[in-house]
């Protein structure tokens, strides 16, 4: 499962050969939690609230390029990285 993104301790993959609906695994330690890259909503598993919101505002930023490496991945395509969010 390539590496999509890594951000405050969280690391963003998306599988190769996935099922519907375009989504995102989102790890943070010992927590996962998957992200519906349309709505943004977690649709399976959980991670604690912070980080959980980090990863909202991330994929609201770059859903176009999440929906472009998501389309590459299920044709077993190489995808590519996006630039995570930093400190203010």
């Amino acid at each position: 499962m390539p590496i999509v993104s890594i951000f405050f301790g969280i690391v963003i993959r998306i599988n190769f050969f996935d099922h519907a609906p375009p989504h995102l695994h989102a790890a943070y330690g010992d927590d996962e939690a998957l992200f519906d890259i349309r709505t943004g909503r977690i649709i399976a598993e959980r991670l604690p609230r912070r980080e959980a919101r980090y990863v909202l505002e991330w994929v609201v930023k770059n859903r176009t390029d999440l929906l472009r490496n998501w389309d590459l991945a299920v044709a077993g395509q190489p995808t590519f990285r996006i630039e995570g969010l930093q400190d203010d």
